[in-house]
């Protein structure tokens, strides 16, 4: 019950101080004159996978890095399965045809971009450094794209991230920053928690550290998305949860993935993670059929993807 509630409770962390760091970054990138799209695409942008980020690399720092590596593979599957089905179920999304040729592709790139990191069983910190600087010089690309005659859905999605942010506070700067530093610390106590009460539940119940990553911790950390795409499907905004879902897998493997290794090498056995990659590239795969071309996801095509996400955790329960 205690893990329960450290789960429970750093989870409640995560969220505030993920909350709080947008809000006081965004309200101070704003007081100090930055455009509202460049606020969007990447002060809140990167907030947002805060979360993620932090909890990834407290594991890794703790000496856990199958929490880690379940937290980024299996957060990726739950975007798309579980967070992508269930948008389309609820609202059928268009799909830009911006986001095939520019994103998808690195989508793609991002699920094969696992197993060949890991090839050698070692995420180095060489191999985080590209991986951060790939996923620096993508934000560069969006905002350049975005600034252009055509922003098309990065800059939309910049817009309603901005629209959120405009609840943030507008005193003076240093509120602003003390907000931001409040909300830092938020997140590291509640991932520290959070990670803790997971790793105690894995021991209470027989679970493997890997197990938990690809559940509990991948699944908690995705709720915020989960709750945000659902929110923008109800107000009428559902192509935006896809450019969210796919951009989000992005930048697990090349920002939250890439830092985590910067901190600390991570290691992994390709032998170990062959069926959860296995998983990973075929519901990436799915999503990229889904999302061709100009054309709509289809509450069908969105049942397939929770259907798979279920038959996961199902496979997970029943090799474990």
């Amino acid at each position: 019950m205690l893990d329960v509630l450290r789960v429970l409770g750093g989870g409640l962390f995560l969220y505030l101080g993920a909350e709080w760091l947008v809000r006081g970054a965004a309200g101070l990138a704003r007081a100090l004159g930055v455009r509202p799209l460049i606020i969007g695409l990447t002060v809140i942008a990167y907030g947002t996978f805060a979360p993620e980020l932090v909890v990834s690399m407290v594991a890794a720092l703790d000496g856990k890095p199958a929490i880690a590596l379940g937290n980024v593979i299996g957060s990726n599957i739950a975007n798309l399965g579980l967070i992508l089905g269930a948008t389309a179920l609820l609202a059928p999304p268009r799909v830009d045809a911006t986001l095939i040729r520019r994103e998808v592709p690195l989508l793609l790139f991002s699920a094969l971009a696992i197993p060949v990191l890991l090839f050698d069983g070692v995420v180095s910190r060489i191999e985080g450094a590209l991986l951060v600087a790939t996923a620096l010089g993508f934000t560069y690309l969006a905002v350049r794209s975005a600034r252009g005659t055509a922003p098309a859905d990065a800059a939309l999605r910049a817009e309603v991230r901005e629209e959120v942010a405009e609840e943030a506070p507008t005193g003076s700067k240093a509120k602003l920053l003390g907000l931001s530093v409040l909300g830092l610390g938020g997140l590291v106590a509640g991932g520290k928690v959070f990670v803790d009460g997971a790793v105690g539940i894995a021991l209470t119940l027989g679970m493997s550290e890997r197990m938990v990553g690809l559940t509990i911790v991948a699944v908690g950390t995705s709720l915020p998305e989960l709750a945000a795409s659902l929110v923008a499907a109800r107000r009428g905004h559902a192509a935006l949860a896809v450019g969210n879902v796919v951009g989000s897998n992005i930048f697990n493997v090349l920002l939250i993935l890439g830092a985590t290794a910067l901190a600390r090498p991570i290691e992994g056995s390709l032998s170990v993670l062959r069926n959860d990659l296995i998983a990973l590239a075929v519901v990436t795969v799915m999503g990229a059929v889904f999302l061709r071309g100009d054309r709509v996801l289809s509450r069908i095509e969105g049942s397939v993807l929770v259907a798979g996400y279920a038959a996961f955790l199902v496979f997970l329960a029943v090799v474990s």
